[in-house]
């Protein structure tokens, strides 16, 4: 009886558009177009074990689902966040019981980078035997959060987020299953796609809702916007989406892209980012990227964290934001950063050399007799201010580490070091 009343229980939208074939997926072209990796698989009816990574309702699961169905395969789903070892023997129990029956088994573990190593590491006799076909589902990158042991088993796929042209095919389909078009005008069905941000269940969960509302209205923008709940951004501070997005502001900015700089600023500040761990990347980004091409960087970094500091959100973000104008137009260059990088393997190759004897200070009698100050000139008293003697230890030879370039403040200090250079071989301190 209870299948019968579940039969007639409402069922959400998403859930009804579910796709029931593979040719109904939308988004993931790439892997089940005939050519495609999933698609050649498909063909040859032959499934390896694989990691499917991609973002919130780009259609993991489904997928899953449906390479099961596909292939014959019996599809044994688990939820690594409610399942622990007892679950995973009773599966694997019950998958040796099929094969011995003339039947595969594919279990689908969705976010299986909640497993712990350990849990991992007990896939891999059934995965290596052919026990099952394990078809893992992660929103995390595999590569920090899987065992390399799992991933050498386990080809990796990723799942893109759901683009416009995918997202309007799920607001047609559920506009046919309606039987009606969503109350929106042209820039608020725009909206909608804008909000679902990639997330095809999202997409349709919010379709859901429009639908709910009466339908002798039609929402612009601000009507949509007071209608239903604003989604924060996809950014997990501590996981992929804070690397990536910290490494497309500091990118921006050593390319001189100010506005695309601008953008994964504010991107971060949406995603709820805190404003000083950003203030401290861009002050890396003034020494690291800019450096002496214009000295006053590491000023304004300074200054602008500083700012932020005593303003707190939302006016000392400006300051940030300030920051970044003045970094991303800015001059750029490395060499200071190269320079000392240079200098610190220069220092463990050549150990604990000593100074030169010549700029040694001789404080004691018997350091004057062995040599200590002896031929030091005084640069002041020369005529140039510059006396052109050796400063690197005598058994090591002069090196170049930094390497001034033609940019913003360093052009002259190029000239400078090329002028002493000049001296320096005049003088025969080279």
């Amino acid at each position: 009886m209870s299948g019968l009343f579940e039969a007639q229980a409402p069922r959400p939208l998403a859930d009804r558009l579910r796709p029931q074939s593979l040719d109904q997926m939308v988004g993931q072209d790439h892997l089940l177009r005939p050519d495609g990796p999933i698609g050649r698989m498909i063909r040859a009816r032959r499934l390896v074990s694989m990691i499917l990574w991609g973002p919130p309702g780009c259609g993991k699961t489904t997928l899953a689902r449906l390479l099961a169905q596909t292939t014959d395969l019996h599809f044994e789903p688990l939820s690594a966040i409610f399942s622990g070892v007892a679950d995973l023997r009773k599966v694997f129990e019950a998958a040796k019981s099929r094969r011995q029956a003339g039947q595969g088994t594919l279990l689908f573990i969705d976010e299986i980078h909640r497993f712990n190593r350990s849990q991992q590491d007990g896939f891999l006799p059934y995965v290596e035997d052919g026990t099952v076909t394990l078809v893992g589902a992660t929103t995390e990158n595999p590569s920090f959060e899987l065992n390399a042991a799992l991933l050498s088993r386990a080809q990796v796929f990723v799942l893109n987020r759901l683009d416009d042209a995918a997202l309007e095919k799920l607001l047609q389909r559920a506009e046919a299953e309606e039987g009606r078009p969503l109350p929106l005008d042209e820039d608020a069905r725009a909206s909608v796609k804008a909000l679902a941000d990639g997330d095809g269940r999202y997409c349709l969960n919010l379709c859901e809702e429009l639908f709910a509302l009466p339908a002798d209205k039609i929402l612009d923008t601000n009507a949509l916007a007071a209608a239903v709940q604003r989604r924060m951004p996809l950014y997990d501070k501590a996981q992929e989406g804070h690397y990536n997005l910290i490494s497309a502001l500091h990118k921006s900015l050593r390319g001189s892209d100010t506005d695309a700089a601008l953008y994964w600023y504010a991107r971060m500040l949406a995603g709820g980012e805190d404003p000083r761990y950003i203030a401290r990347r861009l002050t890396r980004f003034a020494v690291e990227d800019i450096g002496m091409a214009d000295p006053a960087a590491l000023t304004q970094a300074t200054a602008a964290w500083e700012a932020y500091e005593r303003l707190g959100s939302p006016e000392g973000e400006l300051a940030i934001a300030q920051l970044v104008i003045y970094l991303g137009t800015a001059p750029k260059s490395n060499a200071a950063y190269t320079a000392y990088k240079d200098a610190v393997r220069a220092a463990k190759e050549t150990g604990s050399l000593s100074p030169p004897k010549h700029i040694l200070n001789a404080p004691t009698k018997l350091m004057k007799q062995l040599g200590y100050g002896h031929g030091y000139n005084y640069d002041h008293d020369t005529a140039e201010g510059f006396s052109g003697q050796n400063y690197f230890p005598d058994e090591m030879g002069r090196r170049e580490f930094y390497r001034p370039v033609e940019r913003g403040f360093e052009r002259e200090i190029k000239k400078r070091q090329d002028y002493w250079a000049r001296l320096r071989a005049e003088k025969g301190g080279g």
